[in-house]
């Protein structure tokens, strides 16, 4: 059982529906945790879950079911794999990129194996958890294999004479190449996507607007973090040079008798360890750096 379907539930509540396990699950966990959607049911995985807002819920399910749960209204969000959401085809709205578990389809076979191009499967077998996208690449090609599909394991068929190629994720390779697999194609990329039934998205604007908002605060944020300095007024044109931030930096005077100003400047963090070298030997002091949890556009 999952509780209130989409017409049973109150009209300004909302029900997110996340992995309840696999790769993306955690960090998505942590997501809803920095956007405020903080489980208050004693940290306990139940089907479905609480939040401290009286209006969110989580429904917890597999990752690859999420797509559909969605398009039926048994959830009014979701958040899961592109690669997901494009194999079940299911009649959904993309909301946002959440830009987690980034990780690539791909065609790959043994790496002693003759084949060099996908052309060279036709007629192969080809073992996947995604049969659909699979049949559509190939179909695209003009090419006919024979499909095998699996729950799990996939890297394992090819030695074990179930396959001859397969198709699968790979986020760093180290798993295709502890498997002696080579990628002959890339398929797509996927990355998590939060998700929307169409008819709670017009039912529910407001409340799925104010979620969204939320995410994509916490989103944006990564990999950003906050500066702030006093600079002479003489060598401000040298700091400003430096520091372009998201619509250039915010300088204010400061109460001194040193002819200070105040500049705040949002900044990617890979920039930081040389920039406050930079800045120093431009004039600027009292460099403080701050984290950023949350940035709204």
């Amino acid at each position: 059982m999952t509780g209130p379907s989409f017409r049973e539930r109150e009209a300004g509540s909302v029900r997110l529906a996340v992995p309840n396990k696999g790769r993306i699950a955690e960090p998505i966990n942590e997501l809803l945790a920095k956007s405020g959607l903080h489980l208050i049911d004693g940290g306990e995985r139940r089907l479905v879950t609480r939040t401290r807002d009286p209006n969110v819920e989580i429904l917890f399910a597999r990752p690859i079911d999420i797509p559909e749960y969605v398009a039926s209204g048994v959830a009014d969000l979701g958040i899961t794999g592109r690669d997901m959401v494009m194999e079940r085809g299911s009649a959904i709205e993309q909301l946002l990129d959440l830009g987690i578990g980034r990780a690539t389809l791909v065609v790959a076979v043994p790496e002693e194996s003759g084949i060099e191009a996908v052309a060279d499967l036709d007629g192969a077998r080809v073992a996947t958890e995604f049969p659909s996208i699979t049949r559509s690449f190939f179909g695209d090609r003009g090419i006919t294999v024979r499909i095998v599909t699996v729950g799990g394991a996939c890297e394992a068929t090819p030695h074990l004479g179930i396959a001859d190629a397969i198709v699968d994720l790979s986020s760093s390779g180290t798993t295709l190449r502890t498997n002696r697999l080579r990628v002959i194609e890339e398929v797509l990329t996927s990355t998590t996507i939060l998700v929307a039934n169409p008819v709670a998205l017009v039912a529910r604007r407001e409340k799925i607007d104010e979620l969204v908002l939320a995410l994509d605060s916490v989103v944006s944020a990564k990999g950003q973090c906050y500066l702030m300095m006093n600079v002479q007024r003489s060598a401000l044109a040298d700091v400003r040079e430096l520091l372009p931030g998201l619509s250039g930096p915010t300088v204010m005077d400061v109460a001194s008798d040193e002819n200070l100003v105040a500049v705040h400047a949002v900044v990617k963090e890979d920039r930081v360890y040389q920039l406050i070298n930079q800045l120093k030997r431009a004039g600027a002091k009292d460099i403080l750096v701050m984290p950023i949890e949350r940035i709204i556009r």
